[in-house]
């Protein structure tokens, strides 16, 4: 089973307006909601490609039930801690000339709270896939990752790690299965500027010493390069399309992978997740099994 962790779970509304003047009042010509956050859209990108999972994290108030509802029915199962106070955020995406967005809060998530979240993560067995992906609220310990990955030490799980900085960092002597920068994310670990793939490959290279078992850097419009547990490098590039939403992308990568190599063929998790990931990448939503195989063909 796959788990999925999403602390900071949100709604969001896009609102589409011809253009957005401040101080005024606007008409939207659509609106649309997703319930979303990093850990759910790799769940419902996993589900699209047949593979079951489990959405965990925190959900409070009226926006977390529909949020929890949501997530249901497109057919995950989900098992999240029900905050007593506040409510789960909401994030206004405004699209128009340029894009203006306004991301809520999100609840505070106390001790106790994070307890019944570690009580369920105890369910976890030998073979399980765990996901954490984002960034943490700040009601919730710095090293939280950190902390989850511990108390999972004891046990063969396959961790999943989409972080950015320290958040990445700090678990590397974990021995994630995977981690997922971006070029622009892994300079910025170490402070230098990469052009090209070779340089790309040697930092990249230096985080799996580190111990990440596989590394994966996407690349954006230059494709994506993988080095995997077998020290094997696999570049891949982008399939051929118009970009019209990024976001969701790398958690669409993220699944892609996931799915992508349950038979240990990781230059096939490459191919899959880059098609995954271009896939939403060229949608308003996230990717859809039918657009996923069709990129595929072109790799």
């Amino acid at each position: 089973m796959v788990y999925t962790v999403t602390f900071n779970p949100a709604i969001d509304y896009v609102v589409q307006v011809d253009e957005l003047k401040t101080g005024y009042v606007n008409r939207s010509n659509s609106e649309k909601i997703y319930f979303g956050g990093k850990g759910i859209n790799v769940s419902i990108v996993l589900s699209e490609l047949g593979i079951p999972s489990k959405a965990l994290g925190f959900v409070a108030g009226f926006t977390g039930e529909a949020i929890e509802k949501g997530v249901e029915e497109k057919g995950i199962e989900t098992d999240f801690v029900h905050l007593k106070d506040g409510f789960s955020r909401i994030n206004v995406k405004i699209k128009s000339s340029d894009e203006t967005e306004l991301n809520g809060q999100g609840p505070a998530i106390g001790e106790t709270e994070l307890e019944e979240l570690f009580r369920k993560l105890e369910k976890l067995n030998d073979g399980d896939t765990i996901v954490l992906a984002g960034s943490i609220p700040n009601t919730l310990p710095s090293d939280i990752y950190e902390k989850i990955l511990e108390k999972l030490s004891d046990r063969d799980i396959r961790v999943v790690v989409d972080a950015t900085k320290e958040l990445l960092m700090n678990v590397l002597k974990y021995k994630p299965f995977l981690i997922k920068p971006n070029n622009y994310e892994l300079s910025e670990i170490f402070g230098v500027t990469l052009e090209t793939n070779e340089e790309i490959e040697k930092y990249a290279k230096k985080l799996q010493d580190m111990g990440a078992r596989n590394v994966l850097v996407s690349m954006a419009g230059d494709g994506a390069l993988l080095i995997d547990e077998n020290e094997e490098v696999h570049i891949c590039g982008v399939c051929d399309g118009t970009v019209v939403n990024s976001v969701g992308a790398g958690d669409s990568m993220v699944a892609g992978f996931i799915a992508g190599s349950q038979d240990g063929d990781y230059e096939y998790a490459l191919k899959l997740g880059t098609a995954t990931g271009g896939a939403t990448a060229f949608s308003e939503e996230l990717a859809k099994k039918e657009e996923i195989y069709q990129l595929l063909e072109q790799l």
